[in-house]
């Protein structure tokens, strides 16, 4: 493809995947309750147990709408990963041959439970930071946050963690489209071990060491695991090349 046809692929990718995430959040719509709910439980927690003023608050006469919006756009971007993982996916897939075709789709197939594992992790995570960081107000002190801050916090840190665990696939893909070699994967283990540090430093709040090493210990492994296939890929090609080049000196 020209670069123009090349863009108008994207926008019409893009297109999809923005119509796909709407849709979704449309029924998320109707989840936000429940899941805010359940996000809500760490603060109500510490005023239970720790018997302490601990509450959500609501700022301004829209927020809470603007709370519950905001729930159904993650709650859409998160029940649609499996159309624009595939869409990403597609994008990349018309200069593969057929074979290769069903390697790059069998890895993808491993992005969506990896995006559900990731959102699953940063869920689980969740209530132990909060607890920790709120931990380190006064006894006598209030914890009072407001809705839309508290929200962000959350929401980031569970699809940070989810985009963290897919992105492992990636790299087996642009392995397998032959723009990163296994080689180059392995050799860069150091830096993708510092930026997964950063990765989660930045997805955990500093102060929760537990929680970040919870995080980068599944990334670093799902790292070196798709530099492995990236290995036995190259190793496949390599024969493959050496075999062809044996038959045409035969010729």
């Amino acid at each position: 493809m020209s670069l123009g046809e090349h863009l108008v692929e994207l926008r019409r990718r893009l297109g999809i995947i923005g119509i796909s995430i709407v849709l979704a959040a449309v029924g998320g719509w109707f989840l936000a309750d429940p899941v805010w709910e359940a996000l809500s439980e760490p603060i109500l927690e510490i005023a239970r147990e720790r018997n302490r003023d601990a509450d959500i608050n609501y700022t301004s006469v829209t927020e809470a709408f603007d709370t519950k919006v905001a729930i159904a756009f993650v709650l859409g971007i998160v029940m649609a990963a499996p159309v624009w993982l595939y869409q990403i996916w597609a994008f990349f897939v018309p200069a593969l041959m057929r074979k290769e075709r069903r390697y790059a789709l069998g890895f993808l197939s491993a992005a969506v439970p990896l995006f559900f594992a990731g959102v699953a992790m940063g869920w689980w995570v969740l209530p132990n930071i909060v607890v920790l960081l709120t931990g380190f107000a006064p006894e006598q002190s209030s914890t009072l946050l407001t809705a839309k801050v508290y929200l962000d916090f959350a929401l980031k840190l569970v699809v940070a963690v989810g985009v963290g665990f897919v992105l492992p696939v990636f790299l087996v893909l642009l392995n397998v489209i032959g723009v990163l070699s296994a080689k180059a994967i392995i050799q860069g283990w150091r830096w993708a071990i510092v930026v997964i540090s950063v990765f989660t430093a930045l997805a955990t709040p500093a102060a929760d060491v537990v929680s970040m090493i919870l995080l980068a210990i599944p990334m670093v492994i799902l790292y070196f695991l798709a530099a492995g296939i990236a290995w036995l890929h190259d190793r496949r090609q390599a024969k493959k090349a050496a075999k062809l080049l044996h038959n045409g000196a035969e010729i």
